[in-house]
């Protein structure tokens, strides 16, 4: 599978309680349960007026589907095509 990011503006979404994270991630995993394919949410980020989420599916179009069968928005749909972090300075051959 692909790693998406997807940027969803929220207005008020830095405001948003324990409770109501509680219940988007319920609607979106019943989403995901509902779409019939390998989909993976692994993990998703507030900030501001925004949430990013990561997710893994073959396609963006699936990504969009999950959006659309929660009643998400997904503004940016973004596909991952490296990763690296601080470990990655470790591979420079010297």
């Amino acid at each position: 599978m692909k790693r998406f990011i997807i940027e969803r503006e929220i207005p008020g979404a830095s405001g948003l309680t324990t409770a109501q994270l509680a219940e988007i991630a319920a609607t979106s995993n019943a989403a995901v349960d509902s779409l019939g394919v390998p989909y993976t949410w692994v993990n998703s980020y507030v900030a501001g007026d925004k949430i990013y989420c990561v997710h893994e599916a073959e396609d963006a179009e699936t990504i969009l589907e999950h959006a659309r069968r929660g009643g998400f928005p997904a503004d940016t749909v973004s596909e991952v095509v490296n990763e690296f972090g601080s470990h990655t300075a470790e591979l420079v051959v010297r």
